[in-house]
């Protein structure tokens, strides 16, 4: 059994939490000052603290707290160079995390549907081993390097919700032909769930997927030619786009306060 700590467990660490817990791999210990943030996932751990110093005795320690307190828990946080230390935070970089502990540091961005198992997440290059079996057990990974952590936080760290949106429009959509809103939202949500698991299991290209879906002159290919025709994908680039520019401005923020 891996241990692992996490230290901050509101939205992103509580979801790794609950993730890890049905993994059977790993035993978990949550950290964090909240007492309300320890009682949301109690039911997940083998042990709650607000003891920084509970971290030592873990192998992968994962720093799941905002930005702006990376360096203040970093300070406080004294860990070995056999421990692994996993930062999530936006826009800090591993050279700025590993100046300040003698763990090796590995860098993620993971999403919220840890929780599920259904997560996708980037690491960079210099995982370990442990780290990636911790990433395999909640979801899909992909190895990037560093200077590719900005898009990837775009793509995969805010695409939940660009998803999200998508699926409340074909929600609607079935409401406004007469379904009511539970109906409508189980057919959309389980729509895309099972079109993402399509492309992650199918040798097919999208656009080979999509051409399987369209049959001549049937129902779907009448939709494709509206979306075709319309500013869709644009959007979505635009989206992910200005996502990517805030995350690098993130970045750029946080180094110059470093100086």
């Amino acid at each position: 059994m891996v241990h692992v700590s996490v230290i901050g467990c509101g939205n992103m660490g509580g979801a790794l939490v609950a993730g890890l817990a049905s993994d059977g791999t790993h035993t978990v210990t949550a950290i964090d000052a909240d007492p309300d943030a320890l009682d949301a996932v109690a039911d997940h751990c083998e042990a709650t603290t607000t003891d920084l110093a509970a971290a030592r005795d873990s192998d992968v320690v994962v720093l799941a707290v905002k930005p702006d307190t990376v360096a203040v828990v970093l300070e406080e946080l004294s860990l070995q160079p056999d421990q692994t230390l996993v930062t999530v935070a936006a826009g800090v970089s591993t050279d700025f995390v590993q100046s300040r502990t003698d763990a090796q540091v590995v860098r993620i961005m993971p999403n919220l549907a840890a929780e599920t198992g259904d997560m996708a997440a980037a690491v960079t290059d210099n995982a370990t081993e442990e780290v990636l079996a911790i990433l395999e057990a909640v979801g899909e990974y992909a190895v990037v390097e560093e200077d590719l952590m900005d898009v990837s936080t775009a793509v995969n760290g805010s695409g939940p919700a660009f998803v999200f949106y998508l699926v409340g429009a074909m929600k609607q959509a079935g409401i406004d032909g007469g379904l009511d809103p539970h109906q409508a939202e189980t057919l959309a949500a389980q729509t895309f769930k099972g079109a993402a698991e399509t492309v992650l299991r199918d040798d097919r290209t999208v656009d080979e997927l999509i051409d399987a879906v369209c049959s001549p002159n049937g129902t779907t290919i009448e939709g494709m030619e509206v979306l075709w025709d319309s500013d869709a994908e644009e959007a979505v680039i635009d989206a992910v786009a200005a996502a990517e520019e805030r995350s690098k401005e993130i970045a750029a923020d946080f180094e110059a306060d470093d100086e």
